[in-house]
């Protein structure tokens, strides 16, 4: 009986905001802050994030433990509003979900046709929305309460509906199709935006990459022109003894610190 209110309110409109909101003060942000950047430089020569996640802190404090993401699922099955949803539901087709099916079945990914241009069939759907938007409105502008017959589903007498009863059920079965051709492209979304994700690193590493040996061949080239030219000072007889290497490598820095500094 004490949880039924409590999935009502998840369950609304309007839910109210969850209860651990309260966790999230500047106070409790700037001590997980801390406790974060300790636990990196402690565990720097361990942790490699390039290779696995970022470490989860652990043995927090009850008020810090709700600023930090949950671990994920271990069935797969997470509750969000009061819903239940599962992170491997296949995407259910028009005819589970007894929908007309405005489009060939060869787009669909599951049909074993020659796959349609997908974006020229959403093309096709989007202005067949808008004409029937606009008979919509003309039905509606000139008389709504105008009666049609269409045929039973269920094989019996046809049923006699008003003009903008169907019309608006037109509309539903246009905006479901729509939507659900938009949903298929998910997992080709999903793989491209890994693949950006994944040439963006690419080329951060090249470009780090690309740097650092410009940056040695600056050095290797500084201590080339250095060594020369020491070694033109030794064949003229002008160093001589520990002072004048002391001097050597103090023009070596001097030179360097100009140059990077």
């Amino acid at each position: 009986m004490e949880e039924q209110p409590q999935s009502n309110a998840l369950a609304a409109a309007f839910p109210a905001p969850p209860p651990f909101w309260k966790s999230f003060t500047p106070e409790n942000l700037e001590r997980i802050s801390e406790l974060r950047a300790t636990q990196s430089e402690e565990g720097s020569k361990t942790h490699d994030p390039a290779k696995s996640l970022p470490a989860r802190l652990l043995d927090l404090p009850p008020e810090l433990r709700n600023l930090q993401p949950p671990t994920p699922p271990a069935d797969g099955i997470y509750r969000c509003f009061g819903d239940t949803y599962n992170l491997n539901e296949a995407l259910p087709s028009l005819e589970d979900q007894e929908i007309r099916q405005l489009y060939s079945p060869s787009t669909s990914p599951s049909g074993n046709g020659k796959h349609a241009d997908r974006a020229f069939i959403l093309k096709r759907i989007a202005k067949s929305l808008l004409l029937n938007f606009l008979e919509l409105v003309g039905i509606m502008s000139i008389n709504p309460k105008i009666v049609r017959s269409v045929p039973s589903p269920d094989g019996g007498p046809d049923l006699e509906i008003t003009e903008y009863d169907g019309k608006i059920d037109d509309l539903k079965t246009l905006f479901i199709n729509f939507h659900h051709l938009l949903n298929e492209y998910r997992p080709h979304q999903a793989r491209e935006s890994l693949i950006l994700m994944m040439q963006d690193q690419l080329e951060k590493s090249r470009a780090e990459t690309e740097g650092i040996m410009k940056m040695k061949a600056k050095v290797e080239g500084i201590l080339e022109g250095l060594g020369q030219a020491k070694l033109a000072e030794m064949k003229n007889g002008k160093l001589d003894g520990d002072c004048d290497n002391f001097e050597e490598g103090r023009d070596i820095w001097d030179e360097l610190e100009k140059e990077f500094g």
